[in-house]
């Protein structure tokens, strides 16, 4: 059975940190890319980062530029994204999609081939 799950979510104090991680059961992530999106309570999801597979090449929302890196450990079936600085206006909830080699689906505004359930992140004092 294909799967991805996130792991990671939670709360954290602004200016905090935390890091994400989407595993894959059932499927090499060797030849996917693998992109992060987010839902905020009544908005929009929205792509946050995206990594391609076999170059690593990257893409970030210009929102969250400088402050989150994605990156994958094929070995460990697992992408990560690595949230720094986080503000009040990174709470969503985060999920994890796969899409074949290049991160085309990303870009175009979410067509994926699989999907997680996604993590809770809330940043709050």
């Amino acid at each position: 059975q294909v799967q991805l799950v996130e792991s990671g979510g939670g709360l954290v104090q602004p200016g905090g940190s935390l890091r994400l991680s989407c595993a894959a059961s059932g499927f090499t992530l060797d030849n996917y890319a693998i992109g992060w999106f987010r839902q905020a309570p009544g908005k929009e999801r929205e792509g946050v980062s995206c990594i391609s597979s076999s170059d690593g090449i990257t893409y970030y929302a210009d929102s969250v530029k400088g402050r989150f890196t994605i990156s994958r450990d094929n070995a460990k079936n697992t992408v990560y994204l690595q949230m720094n600085s986080l503000k009040p206006e990174d709470t969503a909830v985060y999920y994890c999609a796969a899409e074949d080699y290049w991160c085309t689906g990303y870009l175009l505004g979410g067509g994926m081939d699989y999907w997680g359930k996604g993590t809770l992140v809330t940043v709050s004092s």
